[in-house]
């Protein structure tokens, strides 16, 4: 899901007062300057958020398999609790783990602006269930489980943090030149991207209105939206040693843009990174850690920068785009050489790859819903060629601790 959506579901739950919801509402939500009058829709972005999952099995462009042990969650191939969401004990299947999730809420200031806040669920690895913090802005988990990296509150932050999620503490912080508000791991846990910004790309404007519409006859709830694009570039820094480069790479965008945030991820091997942008073709997205533009690797041709799950770990397929006629729900698994459909799935989304033959996604166990109902979903585990659905949550709502609708964050184990 990207930040559009996720800002939407915010909002969504900040006006619940004026009305229901109705299940359209996404759709209806647009972004209107006041001083011009001029409505836009807000332009979408990926966060990365959900981590395109990518190790204990590292993917070898060609093929062939890197294993690694599965030391936190331990050998149980699926560990599944479909009573539980947002879930309080760990979920794993294969090798991939539910490493932490988030929800979002708008918090809004006196002046009339406000800002798209994070409450985090991340597994402690001692006691395999997911502890609450609101403390960190941005959070997103290491290859292996142990280990996540932080940015504080205010942002662009000035520095990284190294949490340990045994202990809850922070035992290394390292400093950035430029101020950084996106940061992401590569497959083998070594190096970092972290995007920078001259803003904070969460912050939400008076200026720039969000209208929330209702269908109950009340009319619609305006909300302060988000900004103009402000990021700056990106750096590649070595976990290890600290270091790193920083390379200038503003985003693309006009005074009539209000795609805040796009960070910059790596590519599966980790060789370069790439803007999580669902605008423009999928070949130009890619760089160098120099900032020279690069053409997609060999075998992501086809890898989607919006769709979460990526390429398979031997290569063969990735996880394609919405595929359902009506109301059949279904996603498309695509040839990872052609591009083409490989088989559609009964889910709505596709998230991250247990393995080879086994993908994780959003959706509805076909035998209790035939596939139906958009909002009605829960973590699937999906096997490819029979179509077995596992289900490894319950299904998606909000609770008292985590507020809104919750969304995953799959790492390796």
């Amino acid at each position: 899901m990207n930040v559009d959506e996720l800002l939407k579901e915010a909002l969504r739950e900040q006006a619940a007062e004026v009305g229901p919801a109705p299940v359209d509402l996404a759709d209806r939500v647009s972004v209107t300057r006041r001083r011009r009058r001029t409505r836009a829709a807000v332009s979408a972005v990926v966060a990365v958020t959900a981590v395109v999952a990518t190790a204990v099995v590292v993917p070898r462009i060609g093929g062939g398999e890197d294993v690694r042990p599965m030391d936190v969650i331990g050998p149980v191939d699926v560990v599944a609790h479909p009573d539980q969401s947002p879930p309080r004990d760990a979920i794993a299947a294969g090798r991939t783990a539910l490493a932490s999730f988030a929800s979002y809420k708008s918090v809004y200031f006196e002046n009339g602006d406000g800002r798209l806040t994070r409450i985090y669920g991340v597994l402690d690895p001692t006691t395999k269930t997911y502890r609450k913090t609101t403390k960190w802005s941005v959070l997103t988990v290491a290859p292996g489980l142990r280990t996540a990296a932080v940015l504080e509150q205010k942002l662009p932050a000035r520095r990284v943090g190294l949490l340990d999620l045994a202990t809850n503490k922070v035992e290394r912080w390292i400093p950035v030149a430029q101020g950084v508000a996106g940061v992401e791991y590569s497959a083998d846990g070594s190096k970092l991207v972290a995007t920078t910004y001259k803003r904070d790309p969460d912050h939400l404007y008076k200026d720039v209105e969000v209208d929330v519409a209702t269908t109950d006859g009340k009319g619609g709830k305006t909300l302060p939206g988000p900004g103009h694009p402000s990021r700056t570039g990106y750096s590649v820094i070595d976990v290890a040693s600290g270091k790193g480069k920083w390379v200038a790479k503003p985003q693309k965008g006009d005074q009539w843009d209000h795609n805040a945030r796009e960070d910059f991820a790596f590519s599966p091997v980790g060789n370069y990174v790439f803007e999580t942008s669902m605008m423009g073709d999928i070949g130009s997205l890619y760089y160098d850690f120099d900032g020279r533009k690069v053409p997609a690797p060999r075998g992501t041709e086809h890898v989607s920068p919006y769709v979460a799950a990526g390429l398979s770990p031997d290569g063969k397929h990735v996880g394609g785009d919405f595929a359902g006629k009506g109301k059949k729900i279904a996603v498309a698994v695509n040839d990872a050489r052609t591009g083409k459909l490989a088989e559609k799935l009964p889910a709505q989304q596709v998230i991250a790859w247990a393995d080879s033959k086994r993908i994780i996604a959003w959706g509805c166990d076909p035998e209790k819903c035939g596939g139906a109902g958009e909002f009605h979903n829960q973590l699937l585990l999906i096997t490819l060629g029979s179509h077995k659905v596992v289900p490894l949550s319950d299904f998606r709502k909000a609770s008292a601790d985590y507020p809104g609708r919750w969304e995953p964050q799959f790492q390796t184990r």
